[in-house]
């Protein structure tokens, strides 16, 4: 049995527009994220990982093509319903405030609050569930500023759990973190995918950990963007073409990259 398509791309180009002149970054792209999946995108530095994230979610215009979320074009949705389809977790700072850790996770309850914004009984069971899948009941009451930074990302996955989407988009969450915090979160955004069906998408630098824990990977070079599992890209070569650096090589027999 397949799994259900949450999210996918028709013949897709992204780039972006100056004053004089249309960018393309790359072009064709036919992608499928599936439900209870794990995927990551990785590519070089300035590659258009980014750009790829901003158009799949709808903050930027595609060049061309289609991007669908459960079948309909995401530009079709409002704001309010597509916040309750598609939540999305950025590596921007929080702006300045004294809010404590349960309160930054009642946030991903927004998009279904009255416009006073009251919680329901409802909105309170999600964020209970929302902490406790992710174990940080022991920091609800801590303001967000007096926690890790391993810690905090793992505050905003809670608060895009809370949001209740079948879709989590998120921008490189394992920068500035430890190893032990990488570890950490590429295993809990693996068991939230299995345990909650949802589909996890993110950008990640951390590449041999991307080949152990996804389900599959989306590689951006400057010739291609291909989808598969790990161990077929592996395979196909796939991570041979990443870097254009004969002293960075990837050891087909090890799934890792090694140094010359």
């Amino acid at each position: 049995m397949t799994n259900k398509n949450i999210l996918s791309t028709s013949n897709l180009s992204i780039g972006y527009k100056t004053k004089n002149e249309t960018i393309t970054i790359t072009q064709n792209l036919n992608l499928n994220f599936q439900e209870g999946k794990l995927i990551t995108l990785i590519g070089a530095n300035g590659i258009g990982k980014s750009t790829l994230l901003r158009t799949l979610t709808g903050i930027q215009k595609p060049i061309s093509g289609d991007v669908f979320l459960n079948d309909k074009s995401i530009e079709s949705y409002d704001n309010q319903t597509l916040a309750q389809n598609l939540s999305v977790v950025l590596t921007e700072k929080l702006p300045p405030s004294n809010l404590t850790v349960y309160e930054l996770v009642a946030l991903g309850r927004q998009p279904y609050t009255n416009w006073i914004g009251k919680l329901s009984d409802v909105d309170i069971q999600k964020i209970t569930e929302a902490i406790q899948l992710t174990n940080i009941e022991h920091l609800s009451d801590k303001k967000h500023f007096e926690i890790s930074d391993g810690q905090l990302q793992k505050v905003l996955v809670a608060r895009a759990l809370a949001q209740d989407t079948p879709l989590i988009i998120l921008d490189e969450p394992t920068t500035h973190l430890d190893l032990l915090h990488k570890v950490s979160l590429f295993k809990l955004l693996k068991k939230l995918t299995h345990e909650t069906g949802k589909c996890i998408l993110f950008s990640t630098h951390d590449i041999d950990l991307a080949i152990q824990l996804s389900d599959e990977m989306v590689v951006m070079t400057s010739e291609i963007v291909v989808q598969d599992e790990p161990c077929n890209l592996i395979g196909k070569g796939i991570f041979n073409t990443l870097f254009k650096d004969e002293n960075i090589v990837f050891d087909d027999q090890k799934g890792k990259f090694i140094f010359k």
